[in-house]
Order: structure tokens, then C-alpha cells, then sequence
């Protein structure tokens, strides 16, 4: 067996060792009453008309301040290139525009030739009859109820007939003037053409004036933390920014082999279809199957037979699968930061707010709350909500699922770390001080017998459907040594690491303290020492009694662990440390005062052993594994000082007996 082990070997480049390491408990996060979010959404709802264009100029903005800065340090003035950036933007938007209106006439004006081969396939189906006369029995159901809306109902009887009157025809002869007819066209364009000018308007306001307007949010939010408002304002801006830049780049990339593909297919009018796929790509999820169905749709229209309604599937199936899968994950350094839930729902919410221009902002407004929630304590909520890091700490979520009786998933979760952690820092880190959690619920008194018996029985659960992994784990162990694996240019940060010792041909028994949850903790323990070799026997708190320490076979043993989640049992400890020597007087005895500080000062720890007559005293896994392999002799029992006071003053009226 290879003593080559390290507490810190598998440190990954992701990280993990931050999300592992134990902290103190997080203060609880504070949400907004009914009153707050109500008023919130009615003000937004109620004024959509002054919020959407500010929620669409600050967008822009985010996605236009990265070329103004490139502008400025290319030696254009600072106005000039505002103005520069704001109408190339707005030009690229009006020409997007122009070629799909032209597109979109020149559709409609073929539409009534496409209408020969609709009728064809329909005939198709109901000769080959496909779906068992569903086609037909849909007609009929549609034709009955159009006849029904159609029907006039019949009057009343009235009391005395009267005479139908005849109908007067009538003609209305409108005469418009031609101010009338302007005003007719016009009227309904100057509502989005003046959205459009005050968009304009307002984001060249806020470029020109980014550095006041970040100083006066700064001001309003966060004057008393500037590290962190500055932090949150560089974040948004980089993931907003980020995202809109991404999103058009995937977008372009994914909308030209679709135009190219669709005009080889001899798809008509191909170019609109390819714009309107980069476009709707920007509607989350529902935006690429609404672009795919209208150019399924006229494939259908076009050609009698159905092999080219096939390969336009095929084009859209594939383009999408590739640019999911290698494109995104390509370009996308790093993710909006939020779930996939989080993006259903703001664009279920966005959109019921202010309509489909709210379902396309809906992705990069969430992120910007979200940014804020992530470094403003005030909105630390919509980070929680609709964030995609863990809410729970490792140990918090172990305990969860352990509290909860489901051991299954807590070996999954164990299983996740353990792709890139050991199994002792895995103990270490996480699942001792999720019992440590579980001994605070006891001590509070919120845990009932019933409830500890269940953690404790999941956990030694999870601990048993872990021995597969631990043997992995000896296994590799067994291969080429360290010398032969490790290379030669070392982790400083590494040299101080310590490394577990080899427990071939030595025997320990691990037993618990005083509960079933120490019990579960000494059979991590007791794993651990397996996959360093060691046999291991485990006994639990009962065993533990004087009645029946002596019954203990320790004849084969060479060191005892006995563990203790709760602190204040020094006094316990003692008097196993006294009954266990006692029963065998070449015994190691170590005792494990477990703790989430594992590196505690070691001199304290020493001072404890003396005193209370062990061999050793730890507080984490990697200690007690050190301490329960170390070949040091054990130290032999020490007489309690009342005791030897007494014997003392026996031996002395011995003395003085013997001497009269």
C-alpha cells in the first residue's frame, strides 16, 4: 500500500475546495413583503409605456459601450463616436427591417399560387387514409360549428303577429378628405416611430453620460460598500454586454447555412426565413421552433410530393443540434448565470408585463437583477431565485437529504464530489459537518429520537453504498507508486499537505462516542482507515458501556477511536480512555472531538491527550486517520491525583505501623 496520500491531492482547476470549505452559517436571506412586490409589478405593468423604452435604451446601451470605448481609444471624440455607434446600430436595425417587409410582400403576393399543392396533399391523405378519417372528421366538426355561429336564433312568439317589414336598402357613400386619408396612413406609425426616436434619444444620453449616471447609482445603492456596487455595476455590464454580443454572433452564425440551405432546397423567398431565424433565435426556447415552422410550412406549399418538407426538417434539426452543442459552448465563455427555470419564468413574466418585446428582453433584464441581487444585500433574494450556484453549502445539502431520509440521493451528491475529490476530504469537508448540523439540532433540542435515528441510519446507509467507491480508491492506490506518478514540478502551495500513513498490518477498531450520529461519523472513519489497509472493527456507543467494554475482543486491536460530535464530552472521554486501558493495558486509545475547524492548534490538542489520559486528541478526519496509524507506543494510564493521594497516605500509616 502506497503512503502517498494527501488531505489536499485532488484539488480540482473548477475550484471545489471554496464551495467545499465549511464557513459559518449563512445569514438568512431577507425577502421583499406582499405590499413591495405588488407595487413593483403595477408600477411596471401600468407603466410599460415609460419603462419599456428605458428597459431597451439600457440594453443597448450595455451592448453599444464596448464599441464607443474602442471608438474613444481609436482617437474619435467622445461624441462622435457615441453618435457613430447609436446610428450605425439603429441603421443595421431599419435595413434588418426594410429587407423583411419587402420579403413579406413579395410572400403574400404568391400565396394563392402555393394553394394548388396544399389542396394535393390534402387529397393524399384522405385517399391513403392516413389517421383513420380524422381530416374529415375535423371538416365536419369545423363546418357544424361555423353552420352553428351562423344560425340566427328564432324570436319569440309575440302576443299579436305583426307584419314583417321589408328591409330598406341602404348605401353609405364615404367621402374622405385627403387630410382624412394621411392622417389614416400615418396615424398608426407615429406611435412606434416616436418609441423609436426617444430610444434614440435616450441611449446617446446615456452613453454621453455613463460615468454620471454610474456615479449617481453608486450614490443611491451602495455608497457605503464602493468595492461592491463598483463590482456589481462591472458585472452587469460584462454579462449583459457578453450575452446581447454572443447571442447576435450564434444568431448570424446559425441564420446563413439556414438562408444558404433553404435556397438550395429552393425554398422561396429564403433570405427572409434565414432573417427571421437570427432574429426569433433572441426569444428564449419557443423563438427557433416558431422560425422553423413557417419555412416548414410553405415547403409543404411549394412542392406536391413530402421529400422536401423533410429536408428542410433536417436543415433546421441539424443546425440546431450543432449550434447548441459546439457553437454555443464555443463562444460562450462563461453563461448568463442563470437556470433554466429561472429563464422559463422571467420569460413567462416579462412577457405577460409588456408583450413580446418583453419576451425578447426577458433574458437580459433577469440577468441584470440577478447581478444586482449576487452583490447588493438588499436583493439577494433574486440571486437565490433565479441564480444557477448552489444555494446550500455542500454539508447543508447533505444534512438536508439526510434529515429528510433519502439516502439515495445523498450518495448521489457524494458521488458527484468524489469524481474529483477523495474520500477522506469528502468526509472531512462534507459529511462530517453535516452530522455536526444534526449534533447542533440535538443539543437545540428541535431534533427528536426518531429524527436522529434517521440521520444517523441514512447516513450509515450512504456510508455502506460508498464501498464501491472506497475500493476504487485502494485500488489506485495499489498501482505505481508516488514516485512514479507524481511529476517533478510540485504545487507549492502543496508542501505543507500531509500525507496519510500506510495501515497494512495494523488493526483499529472505531466505535462512537455517545449517539447513534457518532456512531455514523466513526464509520467514515472506519472506511477511511480500509482504504489505507488498515482492518478495521466498528463498534457502536453502546459497546461503550462499562458493562460491556470488557466484553470488547480487544486482544487483536491495536488502537481504539473513539469519536465525539459534541464537544462538551471531555469528561466522558475520559473514563472510556480509563475503562478502555484498563481492559488492555498495551492499548492505543485516540479519541476524535470532531469538528468543521479540522486544523486546530495542535498544542492545545496535545494538552488535551495529557489530560485526559489518550494517545491522542483530533478534531477532523486526516488527524485521526494520522493519529489512529502513527507507531508510536501507547502511553500507559496515569493514576487519577484523589487516588493516589489516598494510596499514599496507606502506604504511610503502613510505614509508621510497621514502625511502632
Amino acid at each position: 500500500m502506497a503512503a502517498n496520500r494527501r488531505n489536499g491531492m485532488a484539488s480540482p482547476a473548477h475550484g471545489l475546495e471554496d464551495i467545499l470549505s465549511p464557513a459559518a452559517p449563512h445569514p438568512r436571506t431577507s425577502l421583499p413583503n406582499v405590499a413591495t412586490i405588488v407595487t413593483t409589478v403595477a408600477a411596471l405593468y401600468f407603466g410599460r409605456e415609460v419603462f419599456l423604452p428605458i428597459a431597451i435604451a439600457l440594453l443597448l446601451t450595455f451592448a453599444l459601450a464596448p464599441l464607443v470605448s474602442a471608438l474613444k481609444r481609436a482617437g474619435i471624440p467622445r461624441i462622435a463616436a457615441v453618435i457613430v455607434s447609436v446610428l450605425g446600430a439603429f441603421a443595421a436595425l431599419a435595413l434588418f427591417s426594410f429587407i423583411v417587409a419587402t420579403q413579406v410582400s413579395e410572400l403574400a403576393q404568391n400565396i394563392p399560387v402555393y394553394q394548388a399543392n396544399i389542396l394535393t396533399k390534402v387529397r393524399s391523405l384522405k385517399e391513403t387514409g392516413v389517421g383513420g378519417g380524422i381530416i374529415a372528421r375535423l371538416s365536419k366538426v369545423v363546418e357544424r360549428v361555423g353552420q352553428e355561429i351562423d344560425r340566427q336564433e328564432t324570436p319569440p312568439p309575440a302576443a299579436t303577429p305583426e307584419k314583417p317589414r321589408e328591409p330598406v336598402p341602404v348605401e353609405i357613400v364615404s367621402r374622405e378628405r385627403p387630410l382624412e386619408v394621411l392622417q389614416n396612413i400615418v396615424g398608426p406609425l407615429i406611435s412606434p416611430l416616436g418609441s423609436a426616436g426617444l430610444i434614440i434619444v435616450v441611449v446617446i444620453f446615456m452613453l454621453l453620460e455613463r460615468e454620471d449616471l454610474r456615479d449617481r447609482f453608486i450614490r443611491l445603492v451602495g455608497y457605503g460598500d464602493l468595492h461592491r456596487t463598483t463590482e456589481a455595476l462591472q458585472d452587469a455590464g460584462k454579462r449583459v454586454g457578453r450575452y446581447l454580443l454572443m447571442q447576435l454572433v450564434v444568431n448570424i452564425v446559425y441564420a446563413v447555412p439556414i438562408a444558404a440551405g433553404l435556397w438550395i432546397l429552393g425554398i422561396p423567398n429564403a433570405l427572409l426565413w434565414g432573417l427571421l431565424a437570427l432574429g426569433l433565435r433572441f426569444v428564449p426556447y419557443i423563438g427557433p421552433a416558431i422560425g422553423m415552422l413557417l419555412p416548414l410550412f410553405l415547403a409543404l406549399a411549394v412542392a406536391p410530393g413530402w421529400s422536401l418538407v423533410l429536408w428542410t426538417a433536417a436543415l433546421f434539426v441539424v443546425m440546431e443540434l450543432i449550434t447548441g452543442n459546439v457553437v454555443e459552448p464555443w463562444l460562450y465563455g462563461s453563461r448568463t448565470g442563470l437556470s433554466s427555470l429561472a429563464i422559463i419564468v422571467a420569460a413567462i413574466f416579462w412577457t405577460w408585463l409588456w408583450g413580446p418585446l418583453g419576451l425578447v428582453l426577458s433574458t437580459p433584464l433577469t440577468v441584470c437583477l440577478v447581478v444586482l441581487g449576487r452583490h447588493v444585500p438588499q436583493f439577494e433574494f433574486l440571486d437565490v431565485l433565479f441564480g444557477n450556484e448552489p444555494v446550500l453549502e455542500p454539508h447543508a445539502r447533505l444534512y438536508q437529504r439526510l434529515l429528510a431520509g433519502d439516502p439515495d440521493e445523498a450518495t448521489d451528491h457524494a458521488e458527484e464530489m468524489l469524481e474529483e475529490k477523495y474520500l477522506v476530504e469528502f468526509y472531512d469537508k462534507v459529511a462530517i459537518p453535516a452530522l455536526l448540523l444534526g449534533e447542533q439540532d440535538r443539543a437545540r433540542g428541535v431534533m427528536g429520537d426518531q429524527q436522529r435515528r434517521q440521520v444517523a441510519e441514512s447516513a450509515l446507509v450512504m456510508v455502506a453504498n460508498l464501498d464501491d467507491s472506497a475500493h476504487e480508491e485502494a485500488e489506485e492506490e495499489d498501482g505505481p507508486s508516488a514516485a512514479e506518478e507524481e511529476p517533478d514540478d510540485k504545487d507549492p502551495s502543496r508542501e505543507d499537505e500531509t500525507e496519510l500513513p500506510d495501515g497494512t498490518d495494523l488493526s483499529v477498531l472505531c466505535t462512537g462516542g455517545r449517539g447513534e450520529l457518532d456512531d455514523a461519523a466513526a464509520a467514515m472513519l472506519a472506511q477511511v482507515l480500509e482504504v489505507q489497509g488498515t482492518t478495521v472493527s466498528k463498534a457502536g456507543f453502546a459497546d461503550m458501556e462499562p458493562a460491556n467494554i470488557r466484553r470488547l475482543e480487544l486482544e487483536t486491536i491495536d488502537t481504539v477511536v473513539v469519536g465525539f460530535l459534541n464537544r462538551d464530552s471531555i469528561k466522558h472521554a475520559r473514563f472510556l480512555v480509563r475503562r478502555l486501558k484498563r481492559a488492555k493495558a498495551a492499548l492505543r486509545v485516540g479519541i476524535v472531538f470532531w469538528s468543521q475547524a479540522a486544523n486546530e492548534d495542535k498544542e492545545a490538542a496535545e494538552k488535551l491527550a495529557r489530560d485526559i489520559n489518550a494517545d491522542f486528541v483530533a478534531h477532523g478526519m486526516v488527524d485521526a486517520v494520522v493519529g489512529a496509524l502513527s507507531n508510536e507506543p501507547p502511553i500507559a494510564l496515569k493514576l487519577v491525583a484523589k487516588r493516589r493521594m489516598r494510596r499514599q497516605r496507606a502506604t504511610s500509616r503502613k510505614a509508621s505501623a510497621a514502625s511502632t
